[in-house]
C-alpha cells in the first residue's frame, strides 16, 4: 500500500521530525514553474513569489514543522505576526499570504497536502499610504545625472527617460525589445501585469535618449548579435528588474533625492504629473495599464494634496489661516 507524500510528513512530524529539504526544495521549484508556465507570470514576479515561500520555509524550521497540514489558522496567524516582528509592513506580509494561499493551493491540487487553511486568515489591515510622487525638479535632477560620455551612461539615461515619460513598471521596461519601438508614431509595445499589451507614449526628450542609446551605445554592449532586449547589461544579455532598481536608486542617491526613491517613484510621479496637467482620469489608467479606476483614483488624492500645500504655502490669505468661515461666523 503506497501512502501519499503528505502523510509521510505528517508522520514524521508527529514524531519530532523536521522539514525534509529535499522535498521541500523540490515543491518550491516546482511551484516556481507553475506559475511561470501555467499562470503565466513575470520572472520578477515569480522570483518574489518563491522568495515570500522561502520565508514561511524559514519559519517551518524555527517551529520545527515538516508536516505542511499542521499549519492551522493559529499557525498562520503566529506567522504574521512573526514577520512583522522582523520589521516587514503590512503590505509586504499581505504579498507573502497571497504567495503563501497560491503555494497551498498548488500543494492542494497535487494532493501534497489535504486541507488549505489559509483562506481562513485574514490579510493585516493596510494602512492608507499614498503613492510618493517626485516633483518635476526632482526627476529633472535625477534625469541628468548618467555621464553620457560613456555607453552605460548613454543606456542609464535612456532607461531613465522611458521610466518617466512611459510611466513603465520595472518588469516592463526589462522585458522590452527592439521591434517594441515605433519612432514615427512615438510609441512603444508594452506587455504589462497578466501579459496585457498596451501602448505606451513617449516623448521627445525619452525618443532622443532612445535614439542615442540605440545608434551609439548598444551595440558596444551587445555580444550577442541575437539578442533582441533593448536594454542590455555590460556582457550583453538582457538587463534585470534588480539591477534597474539599483542604478535608479544610485542615481537617486547621487542627486540627494529621498532615500525611499525606487523605480516604482517615476511611475508615481508620471501618473501625477500627468494628473496636475488636466489630464482626463481613465486617460491615465489607460496609460498606466490599470485594469480598475479605483487604483487610479489614488493619484487624483496625491495631486489634490500638492494643490493644497502650494495654495497654503503660496496665497497671502491662506498662509494665515486655511480655516473658511461659515455663516455664523463673524
Amino acid at each position: 500500500m503506497t501512502t501519499k507524500p503528505g502523510r509521510r510528513r505528517r508522520a514524521r512530524a508527529e514524531h519530532g521530525g523536521t522539514l525534509d529539504e529535499a522535498h521541500w526544495n523540490t515543491s518550491v521549484a516546482e511551484f516556481g514553474d507553475h506559475l511561470r508556465t501555467s499562470r503565466q507570470l513575470s520572472s520578477y514576479t515569480v522570483r518574489n513569489y518563491t522568495s515570500d515561500i522561502a520565508a514561511y520555509g524559514e519559519f517551518l524550521r524555527l517551529r520545527q514543522v515538516a508536516d505542511l497540514d499542521k499549519a492551522d489558522r493559529r499557525f498562520l496567524r503566529d506567522y504574521l505576526a512573526w514577520l512583522l516582528e522582523l520589521g516587514y509592513v503590512k503590505a509586504s506580509v499581505s504579498r507573502k499570504l497571497t504567495a503563501l494561499r497560491a503555494f497551498y493551493r498548488f500543494l492542494a491540487d497535487r494532493g501534497d497536502v489535504e486541507r488549505d487553511q489559509t483562506d481562513l486568515v485574514s490579510s493585516p489591515r493596510l494602512d492608507r499610504r499614498l503613492p510618493v510622487a517626485a516633483t518635476r525638479r526632482e526627476v529633472e535632477t535625477l534625469l541628468e545625472g548618467p555621464d553620457t560620455a560613456t555607453d552605460i551612461g548613454v543606456r542609464d539615461r535612456a532607461i531613465l527617460e522611458v521610466l518617466y515619460s512611459a510611466g513603465l513598471r520595472v518588469a516592463e521596461i526589462c522585458s522590452l525589445d527592439i521591434g517594441d519601438i515605433d519612432f514615427s508614431d512615438s510609441e512603444l509595445r508594452v506587455i504589462g501585469k497578466g501579459d496585457k499589451e498596451r501602448v505606451a507614449l513617449l516623448g521627445r526628450p525619452a525618443l532622443a535618449a532612445l535614439s542615442g542609446y540605440l545608434n551609439e551605445s548598444r551595440g558596444e554592449l551587445s555580444v550577442k548579435t541575437s539578442e533582441t532586449a533593448l536594454f542590455l547589461n555590460r556582457y550583453g544579455s538582457r538587463l534585470s528588474a534588480r539591477s534597474v532598481e539599483r542604478l535608479v536608486k544610485r542615481y537617486a542617491v547621487n542627486a540627494g533625492l529621498d532615500p525611499d526613491f525606487h523605480t516604482h517613484t517615476l511611475r508615481h510621479s508620471f501618473a501625477t504629473h500627468l494628473l496636475d496637467g488636466g489630464a482626463d482620469l481613465r486617460v491615465v489608467q489607460d496609460l498606466m495599464g490599470h485594469s480598475s479606476p479605483a487604483t487610479t483614483q489614488i493619484y487624483t488624492y496625491v495631486s489634490t494634496e500638492q494643490a493644497r500645500r502650494v495654495y497654503l504655502n503660496s496665497h497671502p490669505r491662506a498662509a494665515r489661516s486655511n480655516q473658511i468661515p461659515t455663516q455664523n461666523q463673524p
